[in-house]
């Protein structure tokens, strides 16, 4: 006889983005997200209190907040390496590009804005400059995968776009703007 691994909110998270990214948001049920961790929905319950809109919460936070890493070296190249990351990830569960766009989470870009801003602080900008150039750099970010997301799901991206090399194109440009 297997041992059920325990429940926890992390399973519960992982479950559910795993949900997402194959079937899509709109199919996320507690009754399916307890069938894949092979609980009762109620289960899930002891973890996250306050039921489904916890769990979205939880998946925002998750996916949404990926501050810059420390270090040196020149901000451009590491604003830049950190946005390439952002977008993998973002891409990676582009299910839950809806949540982020349209709920209300407040808390979800704090580090990551803050981690922005420090990093354009640290390159020279001004304290106001820097956070209007975090809130940029984010909007950039957020746009650009949503819409990305939008061109893969009905097909519409041109044959001759790279995705990438658009990406990099405007992500340059926004970039020598700040920094």
């Amino acid at each position: 006889m297997s041992q059920r691994e325990p429940l926890t909110r992390e399973r519960i998270i992982e479950t559910a983005l795993h949900l997402i990214d194959g079937q899509g948001l709109g199919r996320l049920t507690m009754r399916r997200l307890g069938d894949s961790l092979q609980v009762e929905a109620m289960a899930i319950y002891h973890h996250l209190p306050h039921g489904k809109e916890q769990l979205l919460e939880q998946l925002i936070a998750h996916v949404a907040a990926l501050p810059v890493p420390p270090g040196d070296g020149d901000p451009r190249d590491r604003l830049r390496s950190w946005a390439h990351a952002y977008r993998g990830r973002l891409l990676e569960h582009v299910g839950v590009m809806p949540l982020i766009v349209t709920r209300r989470n407040p808390g979800a870009l704090v580090a990551t804005t803050i981690s922005v801003r420090d990093l354009l602080r640290e390159a020279g900008l001004p304290e106001a400059e820097a956070s209007v150039g975090a809130h940029v750099l984010l909007g950039y970010l957020l746009g650009t995968v949503a819409l990305e997301a939008r061109e893969q799901a009905s097909g519409t991206t041109p044959d001759e776009v790279d995705p990438d090399g658009r990406f990099t194109a405007g992500l340059d440009r926004v970039l020598a703007g700040l920094v």
